[in-house]
């Protein structure tokens, strides 16, 4: 019954997804048709931000049904990182996007041209309904995954930067400060940029079967030596499988081989309890064997 209800969770959580992107696509098609046709570059940039977004989503929408296939002889570890994999395309595609935005702003500045004001803020005002709309279908699922919770904040900025447009575009129509345009372009550029610097060194990091960056190698070494039976502790390997679940590796040292079902128990409840570690793969030794392996 627990495993069907998850089930049907997932496929809500699915079909939530499948419609925020949907509804993204076609605004991206919409804004980069009204920036075309009104001559702003600003609105161009909220559709390739907008469309970032929808990427952001098919590829968590993609990663969720890969993620949820059971290891295999071929992917002994399963399909987790098929997620981070994923998200490292996007920031990098994130970062390309960033930089021509910059480069068609300033292009902007050499040449200036005239924008049709109206044809900004009207469709920038569909732009932030939409924003809404997708916002509401994945806050829900936000609080419980974290990389639905950046898909929404991400979409949650490009509420706030449609905003920014229709400020640019009733400027435009109030006082002709065609300028607006090309600095809100670099904002967003900025912004851009700025979101896939901060995420881009975590998710090298988990490729990189870095550590958890909340656990200290040394913290998890002296848990475990703190556990009755244990001797010493070393060839200690503390790693990220995914943004999810934290794994480690150790031999550990003990005086009477009798005893070992009994603290590798207490070894991995421990681990569980302080660290959230949920695999661990211990390998058991004496002191003699551990002298005997010393220089």
């Amino acid at each position: 019954m627990a495993h069907d209800h998850a089930h049907d969770i997932d496929a809500m959580g699915d079909r939530r997804l499948g419609w925020a992107i949907a509804i993204n696509m076609l605004l991206t098609v919409a804004q980069v048709i009204g920036g075309i046709v009104s001559g702003s570059l600003s609105l161009i940039a909220d559709a390739l931000h907008n469309f970032s977004d929808a990427a952001s989503l098919l590829i968590a929408w993609v990663a969720r049904r890969i993620g949820r296939q059971p290891p295999d002889s071929f992917k002994t570890f399963g399909y987790k990182r098929a997620e981070v994999i994923a998200a490292l395309i996007n920031l990098v595609t994130l970062v390309i996007v960033g930089l021509y935005l910059v480069y068609e702003a300033v292009w902007r500045m050499v040449e200036p041209q005239v924008i049709e004001g109206w044809t900004v803020v009207i469709v920038a005002s569909i732009a932030l309904i939409i924003d809404i709309a997708t916002a509401v279908l994945t806050y829900s699922m936000s609080r419980h995954s974290i990389n639905i919770r950046a898909a929404f904040l991400h979409n949650v900025s490009d509420a706030l930067a449609s905003v920014g447009v229709i400020v640019a575009g009733s400027l435009i129509l109030l006082y002709d400060w065609y300028w607006t345009d090309t600095a809100l372009t670099l904002l967003i550029a900025g912004y851009v940029l700025y979101q896939a610097a901060s995420l881009l060194p975590k998710t090298i990091h988990i490729l990189m079967q870095g550590a958890p960056e909340d656990i200290a190698l040394e913290d998890v070494i002296d848990a475990m030596e703190r556990v009755k039976g244990v001797e010493g502790i070393h060839h200690v390997h503390l790693w990220q499988l995914d943004e999810h679940s934290n794994s480690v590796e150790a031999h550990v040292v003990i005086r009477d081989y009798s005893e070992t079902e009994k603290i590798k128990t207490a070894l991995k409840n421990e681990l569980r309890k302080r660290f959230a570690i949920t695999h661990s793969t211990l390998e058991f030794e004496t002191d003699r064997c551990s002298d005997a392996e010393s220089p």
